[in-house]
């Protein structure tokens, strides 16, 4: 076989009067900015679509007699000027993070993430965890914040889905040409490709960068596929999930380690790392042993300064979904790291991949090690918060459960992104060019009643005849190929009706989303969409992850019953879902389905896109939805039970989901006048739109993580690098000593000044009490009463607590007298006790050195 000798580099050749096209077209801006993507349909419409919305390979391939004839085209120069003056403005002008912040030149936040969502052609993502780091990406850029994406860029990216003739998913891997895509690869100053190594298993692995402009925000993949490495190493970033249990390990360590590496590398100091997800958090070991090295901190000064400046964002409700490895796998990579490296022994390094501190354990949890290593964690909406400290409540002992340390951010979504383009023209026309800068902004949401009820449904209206035309070119095209009949093919010209009921159904097809529940009862379904006066259709898209049988197995039954007679005009199931498939079906739904097993979505964001789409939610009280409903925006199937048993679960939601279907949707849907507007249907998504599109929005979003997390981050991290350290290694010396010191704390005694046993709400009631410190003093400690009624002592929430004052210390002796009053709140039997927390003022929580102190 022969090898090529050398090689070379072929960019198109552009006129000098385009070359603004280039610029254009590598930053990925052009996403979510409708008359950019404009721009390059009018290049050329075959080709937009040819490449999946690729501009880069759209220059590419572009033929010079078409170059020639537009760079004499003044109305195609004109808009090519408008869209780079457009970016070039919206790249220079003053942002949020400007007008609001006076941060100082090293303010940067580093977002790791195992994929990344932003745009069809750029297959870096397999669902909804990569859309929503896209989509955190294009809300940093449009607010300014100085944030840094990283993450891995796979050859074959997540699998394409294609379905044989009885239904059966099956995968296809497609080879991503990365000098075709809209990236570039990071060169050094001689203009060769910047490559890194870093140490697996005692050999050197090594990757290079490529950059994507997002906006304002840079976002660097790592790329093993370098001609150094042998060929396994070359594989380790060939595939998104791919491989085996040593395959993620890899992928993992390089993501946050070699992402630590690279931005070093690159002249970046990383202030706030945020993990999305664990797959990164080895991001925190590099962090620690990069101090150690370089700024002369012990491994315990390293870890608690690292702490303070680390972010863990956690997707998952379930511990199955969280990546756990083998000690004896950790071992295999970490060995020599841990000894020579941290300097620190093995069981203070395994306990790092274990929350729960006491207890030993075999494997080594990354969820645990984020946990461990970073000082804010949250979960992804409100409910999921709840369910996070449930899951995780064992690693918090003696830690009521209202205060486990596990915050909370529900998700949003980038607006422009998923908006339609006629949509977006006419919230613009009533709404104003504010709404683009900042769509968090609530009274500009309240202008939507401006928009007259006519326009607000015909524009709704086009964007569902385009979702039914799409459909129908997707049916064909998947018949075509797998040989379909003539007979099925002119079927499929017919299905869906442009004016009916459309329901969308799309995601993930994991088990708990349930996506046959409303195939449970098949007749009663059949009686609902074939009803000849107010039909109803379904849309259904999804992919089961190519391990997943039972998902696989749910895509078949649906594939089945859609070829059934009475339902082969009403339910497609459209294959290949992506974010191309995605966006018709939020644009064009009047009614978005979703019904997870509860509590099981953490917060579940396809829903929130069909929002300023003009489509209403029909979902289990879950995820985000559990935060959004209201009778008024939508509907609910369920009032938040959870059930012990599945079958009768399943049983019970679907009977709800039908009743309501046809009870509700459907007459509320097809009641209209004599002007054929449903007119309380319109009512009810302006409604919709006012309440849930100011708050589902990731500029919320990153403005809440900005507030609750980055500038906490920043500010802690930048105090205990003051003085060379020096307030940080006070702060772990502190933290040392407490511990050491804390088995000696006790109380005494106590007493209070109640003469009667009976007390009167709003009395106080004082409590004074000998607290023996031992070597600590009033400053280390945070002495409370805490109380509450006593037939709710097992459920904190309705407890409270009162700082107790030091008064003089008797003698030298370490005791202290302290005094405190609660105040009787409401009528009952009632109790207290005595606490007592560390207190530092650089602390995040109290419960940090998961030492507390409980009077017994």
């Amino acid at each position: 076989m022969y090898k090529f000798l050398g090689t070379y580099n072929v960019v198109p050749s552009l006129p000098k009067n385009l070359e603004k096209l280039r610029e254009v077209a590598y930053n990925l801006h052009w996403s979510w900015n409708p008359d950019s993507r404009e721009l390059f349909r009018r290049l050329s419409m075959e080709l937009w679509e040819d490449t999946n919305h690729n501009p880069v390979m759209m220059l590419g391939k572009i033929s010079q007699e078409r170059l020639h004839e537009v760079s004499h085209d003044d109305g195609f120069i004109s808009h090519l000027n408008r869209v780079h003056a457009n970016l070039k403005e919206y790249l220079h002008e003053k942002t949020w993070f400007q007008k609001n912040s006076n941060y100082p030149d090293n303010f940067n936040v580093v977002y790791f993430s195992a994929e990344f969502g932003l745009t069809e052609c750029l297959q870096t993502y397999s669902g909804g965890l990569g859309v929503l780091a896209g989509d955190h990406l294009k809300a940093s850029s449009d607010l300014g914040v100085p944030l840094i994406g990283l993450g891995l860029l796979y050859k074959e990216g997540y699998f394409q889905q294609y379905l044989n003739s009885d239904g059966w998913q099956h995968e296809r891997y497609e080879m991503n040409d990365f000098d075709n895509l809209p990236m570039q690869l990071v060169k050094t100053e001689k203009n060769e490709p910047l490559i890194i190594s870093i140490n697996l298993a005692e050999r050197q692995v090594y990757f290079q960068i490529w950059k994507i402009e997002v906006g304002r925000i840079p976002l660097y993949l790592l790329d093993t596929n370098v001609s150094v490495n042998s060929e396994t190493d070359r594989k380790i970033t060939e595939t998104l999930y791919g491989g085996n249990v040593e395959t993620r390990i890899q992928q993992e360590i390089i993501l946050g380690m070699g992402g630590i590496k690279m931005l070093h590398t690159l002249g970046i100091n990383p202030m706030v790392c945020h993990m999305n997800e664990g797959h990164s958090a080895f991001l925190s070991l590099e962090r620690m042993r990069y101090a150690i090295q370089n700024e002369g901190l012990t491994f315990k000064e390293a870890r608690e300064v690292g702490y303070y400046s680390n972010i863990f964002t956690t997707h998952t409700p379930v511990p199955a979904g969280i990546d756990v490895f083998s000690n004896e796998l950790v071992e295999k990579y970490f060995g020599n790291y841990y000894r020579n490296e941290l300097k620190i022994s093995d069981k203070e390094f395994y306990s790092l991949g274990n929350i729960h501190k006491t207890n030993d354990s075999n494997v080594f949890n990354m969820a645990h090690l984020a946990m461990n290593t970073a000082g804010f964690i949250n979960g992804v909406s409100k409910l999921h918060g709840e369910v996070s400290k449930k899951m995780w409540a064992t690693g918090y002992q003696n830690v009521p459960f209202n205060e486990i340390p596990i915050n909370y951010v529900t998700n949003g979504v980038h607006m422009r992104s998923h908006i339609s383009h006629e949509m977006e023209d006419l919230f613009l026309q009533y709404m104003g060019e504010k709404w683009v800068e900042n769509p968090a902004q609530k009274d500009l949401w309240e202008r939507i009643d401006k928009i007259p009820d006519e326009e607000l449904w015909r524009t709704h209206e086009r964007r569902r005849e385009r979702l039914v035309a799409f459909a129908r070119r997707r049916l064909i095209k998947q018949i075509r190929m797998r040989g379909g009949s003539q007979e099925t093919l002119a079927t499929a010209i017919e299905v869906l009706d442009p004016a009916a009921l459309t329901i969308g159904f799309a995601r993930r097809f994991a088990t708990y989303k349930r996506a046959t529940l409303i195939f449970r009862d098949i007749d009663r379904l059949a009686d609902i969409v074939n009803d000849k006066e107010r039909p109803v259709q379904f849309i259904i898209a999804g992919k089961a992850h190519p391990k997943d049988e039972e998902g696989k197995r749910l895509i078949q039954d649906i594939y089945q019953i859609a070829k059934e007679e009475r339902f082969r005009r009403k339910i497609v199931f459209v294959e290949n879902y992506d974010m191309n498939v995605a966006h018709y079906l939020v644009e064009g739904c009047d009614v978005w389905l979703n019904n997870p097993r509860r509590p099981l979505e953490a917060s579940g964001t396809s829903g929130m896109k069909v929002i300023a789409n003009g489509g209403l939610n029909f979902s289990i009280l879950d995820g985000w939805w559990d935060e959004g409903f209201d009778p008024e925006l939508g509907w609910k199937i369920g009032s938040g039970e959870e059930y012990t048993d599945p079958d009768y679960q399943d049983e019970v939601e679907s009977r709800q989901l039908y009743h309501t279907l046809e009870s509700e949707i459907v007459p509320l849907f097809y009641s209209r006048g004599e002007d054929k507007l449903p007119r309380k249907w319109i009512a009810r998504v302006k409604n919709s739109m006012k309440n849930l599109g100011p708050f589902f929005n990731t500029h919320r979003m990153v403005e809440e993580y900005y507030e609750k997390f980055y500038t906490k981050s920043f500010e802690k991290r930048s105090l205990l690098m003051n003085n060379k350290w020096k307030e940080g290694k006070e702060l772990a010396s502190w933290k040392e000593k407490v511990k050491q010191n804390w088995s000696s704390i006790k109380v005494v005694n106590y007493e209070t000044d109640g003469n009667s046993p009976n007390l009167f709400v709003g009395e106080k009631l004082p409590v004074k009490a000998e607290i023996d410190l031992g070597n600590l003093t009033p400053d280390d400690v945070e002495v409370q009463v805490y109380f509450g009624p006593i037939e709710n002592n097992n459920n904190p929430q309705y407890n409270s607590t009162v700082v107790m004052n030091a008064e003089k210390q008797k003698s030298n002796s370490g005791y202290y007298n302290y005094t405190g009053s609660l105040t009787c709140e409401r009528s009952g039997h009632q109790g207290f006790t005595i606490r007592i927390l560390p207190k530092n003022m650089l602390m995040i929580h109290p419960f940090e050195l998961d030492v507390v102190y409980w009077a017994s």
